[in-house]
């Protein structure tokens, strides 16, 4: 008598262990969540007899999308083998016993990723029966050599992979502060939510069959993702506001991570969340990345040009006070901008551009009709190959353009200084393994000031010309010397409490770090900070004006202050004032200056910039000088304790201090406190009103349900003000 069809009772995808080997079970031991090219295995029990090799043949069935196809690579059928084939779908008999065996398994190291369900046939004689076992996730493997996002260093797997905090660096290229951000890419529902927004894309909605034959590639898939992170063309994750109002959604400075915005977003039928700025769309994009397995950091640019017209030259317009019109171009310097790097393969690139791509989210420019930028090769920006995809043109802009400032008076447009060294400086991101700020401006470009870093411009000038000669129509980017475009501040009235003669010869503010005065210059202004300034504090700086020539000389000097949003554009101008100063042959003056709290503290931003401007003109040869200066004003920031030690699935109390740096009151105080592992939602603490400079002592039960290395971020906002932060690096164990 012919034996009867195998009949499955139950299959275990053996979660918790699969998971584990996977780098996955931080995100969940109930499902099945695997790699691309690493194997697995899964146990089957039949309700009525043993299986029999020989007898009992075994197709596997792994279908993803609405409509399986094996062309598309959607749909993989595949037998039991002798051995696994990591290049392949594949399986093989590991072992039986009695009514079970365990079948091991590997899915294609360039496997489309994303949802699976898996079917099984047998086959005993002429009768068969097909069995649905359940399904599971797909993710791209940078542990594994076959796949296009391989790293091969584990310290850096740990890093850009597993590691579910980190910073964002903010502030100016003078004043880099460390914003922590909480990606928690293992936390729960985080991975759907990720897959989801795959589903919600375009290219899915006009053609899903096309779009799903391509989620094999990262390149293709970091693109997607970078284009739903932002709302401006479909129902994306974030929309982005720099307009200073809020109040029908949260200020972008409020935000500690990405959870919550990816949860509001899912939770709200995938309505985009409000409000984003750069490094909220950066660091969103990293969490998504991550999670689904691509290496991936965030990115601080300093100086970060806005190309809008492709010549690689940012024009800067200022009016015969100094005050800058930022409606006379679209061109900007952003005071700092954010962006992801991802690691893959470039197979569609000449060998060598694999490696850090980078991918900006945030909406600047459209990219082959699209909100999106990159993946851009690191190593092309570095090498001004700008014909190479995806929008490299617009990269080596935002890190090697040059800046030319004009004075505005009338219609009368003269141009007075270029700055070949301003534009992409300390360019950051968080050191591999430490809580520290590494600097990787040399992997975007060869140090300031080289015959290499002019060669390098003046290459990708030529490579854009040949592409789009009309968009250089200002003529070419010879570089002829530089300018001084240095650090400088402003005074509260124009009032000198003090003028101090002295030599040049031995002067205390020779500074390297200070672009030198053309050949022919001879007159020089800078500012320095006389203390590292305080929000709520005064803040002084000191002018120094210098008189290079061997004849005495006046100078006309202009000054002004204005707020300024990171984006480099400018809100008010709350200061501005004029004075003269005489000069003696080789003679320098330093003036101090101060400008209360008063005068600034209800025009700056969340990001707490002032820019200051001096323009000096001398009465002899009418030459021009200008100058600006950047302040981050500081803040106080929260001091976390944590009482005791931490252990998975332990109370334990943490304190936090905080003080109102403000000599006001400040109303509607509250914290809002995350940390992956530490609390499985945010926390938010009201705090109520507090008076001025007074300090507050709070504490708060929390019970760690990971174990590992975690991050606890709590942001401090008021009426006032929305961004004081805190955070405090921690070991749980188990």
């Amino acid at each position: 008598m012919m034996a009867e069809v195998l009949e499955v009772s139950f299959t275990d995808f053996q979660s918790k262990k699969n998971n584990k080997l996977h780098h996955t079970d931080e995100m969940s031991n109930r499902c099945l969540i695997i790699r691309r090219g690493q194997p697995f295995s899964i146990i089957l029990h039949f309700k009525t007899r043993e299986f029999q090799q020989g007898m009992d043949r075994v197709l596997l069935i792994a279908e993803t999308g609405p409509w399986p196809d094996e062309s598309s690579g959607t749909k993989a059928i595949f037998p039991l083998t002798k051995v696994l084939n990591k290049k392949i779908w594949s399986a093989t008999l590991e072992s039986d016993d009695s009514n079970s065996i365990t079948i091991g398994m590997v899915a294609s190291a360039n496997a489309i990723i994303g949802r699976y369900t898996l079917k099984i046939q047998f086959t005993t004689g002429k009768k068969a029966a097909s069995y649905q076992l359940g399904e599971f996730i797909l993710l791209f493997n940078p542990w594994c050599p076959d796949d296009d996002v391989y790293m091969q260093d584990e310290t850096w797997r740990q890093e850009y992979v597993m590691n579910d905090y980190g910073f964002v660096y903010q502030g100016h290229q003078n004043w880099i502060t460390p914003c922590p951000w909480n990606f928690g890419q293992f936390e729960d529902d985080i991975v759907d939510i990720c897959l989801k927004m795959l589903d919600k894309n375009l290219n899915f909605l006009q053609d899903a069959f096309k779009d799903l034959a391509q989620r094999n590639n990262p390149v293709y898939v970091s693109r997607v993702i970078c284009a739903m992170t932002n709302s401006n063309d479909d129902n994306g994750l974030l929309q982005g506001n720099w307009s200073g109002d809020y109040d029908t959604g949260v200020c972008p400075s409020s935000w500690n991570g990405s959870i919550a915005i990816l949860r509001q977003w899912y939770k709200n039928d995938c309505r985009p969340v409000k409000y984003g700025q750069c490094w909220v769309f950066a660091s969103v994009m990293c969490t998504v990345m991550r999670c689904l397995g691509i290496p991936s950091r965030v990115i601080t640019n300093f100086n970060s040009a806005h190309d809008t017209n492709g010549n690689l030259l940012i024009d800067e317009y200022y009016d015969i006070s100094g005050k800058l019109l930022p409606k006379k171009t679209s061109d900007s310097i952003w005071n700092f901008h954010v962006w992801c790097e991802c690691w893959m393969t470039r197979r569609d690139l000449p060998p060598g551009y694999g490696g850090w791509q980078v991918l900006d989210p945030t909406p600047q420019e459209t990219s082959n009709g699209t909100f999106c930028c990159g993946p851009a090769p690191v190593k092309a920006i570095k090498e001004g190959e700008v014909g190479l995809y995806y929008d490299c043109p617009f990269v080596f802009a935002m890190v090697n353009a040059d800046c030319v400032s004009w004075t505005v008076n009338g219609t009368r447009e003269e141009k007075h200084l270029r700055d070949a060294h301003l534009v992409g400086t300390n360019i950051s991101t968080k050191s591999v393994g430490r809580d520290d700020r590494e600097d990787v401006t040399h992997n975007y470009k060869y140090e300031e000031g080289t015959i290499e870093e002019r060669k390098i411009l003046q290459k990708a000038t030529n490579n854009l010309h040949k592409q789009h000669p009309q968009s250089l129509t200002n003529g070419s980017i010879h570089y002829n010397g530089t300018n001084e475009f240095a650090s400088n501040g402003f005074s509260e009235n124009g009032t000198l409490p003090y003028c101090r003669r002295s030599s040049l010869n031995g002067s205390s503010f020779q500074d390297t770090s200070v672009n030198k005065p053309l050949q022919d210059a001879k007159l020089l202004l800078k500012f320095k900070l006389a203390d590292s300034p305080q929000i709520g504090q005064p803040i002084n700086l000191v002018l120094l004006a210098a008189n290079l020539a061997s004849i005495p000389k006046t100078l006309k000097l202009k000054l002004n202050a204005q707020s300024v949003k990171h984006n480099g554009e400018v809100l008010h101008l709350f200061w501005k004032d004029s004075m003269y100063i005489d000069l003696g042959p080789s003679e320098e003056k330093w003036i101090v200056l101060q400008i209360p709290h008063a005068k600034y503290g209800q025009f700056i931003d969340d990001n707490n910039l002032i820019r200051v401007v001096a323009l000096g003109e001398q009465n002899v040869t009418w030459e021009k000088l200008l100058v600006k200066k950047d302040i981050t004003l500081a803040l106080p920031e929260v001091i976390i304790n944590f009482l005791g030690p931490n252990v998975v699935n332990k109370r334990s109390m943490v304190q936090l201090t905080l003080t109102n740096p403000l000599n006001e009151q400040i109303q509607d105080c509250a914290l809002f406190i995350e940390g992956s592992g530490l609390l499985r939602t945010t926390l938010k603490l009201r705090v109520g009103t507090m008076g001025p400079r007074e300090k507050s002592i709070l504490q708060f039960e929390m019970v760690p349900f990971k174990c590992g290395p975690k991050q606890l971020q709590v942001n401090f906002s008021s009426n006032k003000f929305k961004n004081i932060k805190g955070f405090k690096s921690v070991m749980v164990k188990l």
